[in-house]
């Protein structure tokens, strides 16, 4: 195949690393991940770069709550790879309650930070790379959350429903560019998070799902899109 690489963020487990498995798996040319975990990003480094010894892999430690840290990994991937086939905004985090609590008012910025703003900066980091090419392909995980109130975590859901609209949009503003943006918004699907919840690992999605789906979608012609994925376990939990 024609040298290709993605970029995917918050990648050293669940839905993320299961994405960038996939490319790899499926010989892209590159692949970049980031996380805020050195040792698992030298771990995985270690094993891919055996496992896949044709592909480039970019490991680079970053808190993508912090602006800086966005632009610093963008920078990254700028001087090492030539062009972005595939971007996907995966980094996200979960913490219950309701974003007014008087004891909690940060919550919702926090969840922001790297539920939004962390994809924002780096797509629009990106973007004119892919734009001197008029080609790429933008994914953006969202949740059922973007798409219902969630009561457990309404901050939450909140974000999850922005990432929703900032892909609806970007989407919009990026079709002469061609240029493409699908949103993707599981249900639960089984990682580390759900360990110990007392739910079968059975009865949930795994992340391969996901990541199986968000490769289909990457291989369509040009001319097609899938706007939105929406993925949910056969069986009520």
């Amino acid at each position: 195949m024609a040298s290709s690489f993605a970029v995917i963020t918050g990648a050293t487990e669940g839905i993320g690393k299961a994405i960038a498995i996939k490319f790899l798996e499926n010989k892209y040319s590159g692949v970049a991940i980031c996380a805020r975990n050195k040792d698992k990003l030298e771990e995985l480094q270690k094993l891919w770069t055996s496992q896949y010894p044709s592909s480039k892999i970019i490991s680079f430690v970053a808190d993508l709550s912090l602006k800086e840290d966005v632009l610093k990994f963008a920078e990254c991937i700028l001087t090492q790879f030539p062009q972005v086939d595939i971007l996907v905004n995966n980094a996200g985090t979960f913490k219950p309650g309701f974003f007014p609590d008087n004891n909690n008012d940060e919550l919702l910025e926090s969840l922001m930070n790297i539920n939004l703003y962390s994809a924002y900066h780096l797509t629009n980091k990106l973007l004119p790379l892919m734009k001197s090419r008029q080609s790429g392909h933008i994914f953006n995980i969202c949740s059922l959350a973007s798409l219902q109130a969630y009561a457990p975590g309404r901050a939450y859901s909140i974000t999850k429903y922005a990432l929703l609209g900032f892909s609806e949009n970007l989407r919009e503003e990026l079709k002469s560019d061609k240029i493409k943006v699908t949103a993707v918004s599981p249900g639960p699907v089984y990682t580390k998070s759900w360990e110990g919840s007392g739910i079968e690992s059975s009865r949930m999605m795994q992340a391969e799902d996901v990541a199986n789906m968000v490769y289909m979608a990457s291989q369509l012609s040009p001319q097609a899109n899938i706007d939105h994925i929406t993925m949910n376990p056969l069986q009520n939990l």
